[in-house]
């Protein structure tokens, strides 16, 4: 039950967090579900900012590749054509033991291309 309520906690403020600038284009044309949240993600080895959508939630099972905030920005360390990117399967230490574990959230949400040097 905690593990639920933690990650429930956590898709909930990552939605809050980018909510109003996620909408103000609008939802992505054609895509159902259109409604979710839009987030942007900085992907250190590429120095680009992706657009996201947030997508259901994961059990800890597969490779998952680590999601963090720094200064309010969602960012992670691979992106779409380095080999260690998993595709958009993320977690988020949201027990703050720097370990992947059951505390932890595990999520799905892909990176959109084309990345560009701007949030």
């Amino acid at each position: 039950m905690i593990k639920k309520s933690a990650l429930a906690a956590l898709v909930v403020a990552i939605s809050l967090v980018f909510a109003v600038p996620a909408f103000a284009g609008g939802p992505p044309p054609g895509l159902p579900g259109g409604d979710r949240a839009r987030p942007v993600i900085f992907v250190e080895s590429q120095g680009l900012y992706y657009d996201s959508i947030v997508g259901p939630s994961l059990p800890m099972k597969g490779r998952f590749q680590k999601l963090e905030v720094v200064d309010g920005q969602l960012v992670t360390e691979f992106g779409p054509g380095d080999h260690d990117f998993v595709g958009g399967r993320w977690w988020m230490d949201a027990n703050n033991d720097n370990i992947m574990n059951e505390g932890d959230a595990f999520f799905s949400c892909p990176l959109l291309g084309p990345g560009r040097e701007t949030p």
